[in-house]
């Protein structure tokens, strides 16, 4: 996303040598690149800053933090590095960049998504292990009538709030004890 023809022609050349890198759209102006981000929904933009109609930042803000893919910021200015930065930005190129220094930041961006990826499969394994270890009350101990029940957890249908006691309702009655 870039308003200099031979600034997207120079991203677009070094993204083509990527063998797991496909461009999914080019842009012009802001509010182009609004629309593209959000009907393709890709992983990655380089963005510029200076744009005609919204500037790079506008468009980060338009589209959301939550909902923008990953930025890498491509401008020939140094003086929005740190608002780049404060936008959530991945990385800052300063153009004119080099293929060395490109690479660099498109491995910050395979890094990012690594990470990303083992923490979205992690947390499924996680949640399952952590629920295979709960363990759940089977049965409960409830002082009535000055007698010790042993109810199973299974059989209660519900409970009910009784002032100061709570009723346990059963298929077989309904329970009245006093907390201890």
């Amino acid at each position: 996303m870039d308003d200099e023809p031979w600034a997207r022609k120079r991203i677009a050349t070094l993204l083509k040598a990527e063998a797991d890198v496909e461009i999914v759209g080019e842009c012009g102006g802001g509010l182009e690149a609004i629309h593209a981000i959000t009907e393709r929904v890709p992983d990655l933009v380089f963005l510029d800053v200076q744009m005609p109609e919204v500037d790079g930042f506008e468009v980060v803000q338009t589209i959301g933090s939550d909902q923008m893919p990953l930025v890498i910021f491509a401008t020939a200015y140094d003086k929005y590095a740190i608002q780049a930065f404060d936008a959530q930005a991945l990385d800052y190129l300063l153009k004119p960049f080099d293929e060395e220094r490109f690479r660099k930041a498109l491995q910050r961006a395979r890094r990012e998504f690594d990470e990303k990826a083992s923490s979205a499969t992690a947390l499924p394994g996680l949640l399952e292990s952590i629920q295979k270890e709960k363990s759940f009350l089977r049965r409960l101990v409830v002082r009535s009538g000055g007698r010790l029940l042993f109810i199973k957890a299974a059989d209660i249908d519900w409970v009910e709030a009784a002032a100061n006691y709570v009723t346990l309702h059963t298929e077989w009655t309904a329970t009245c004890f006093a907390p201890p």
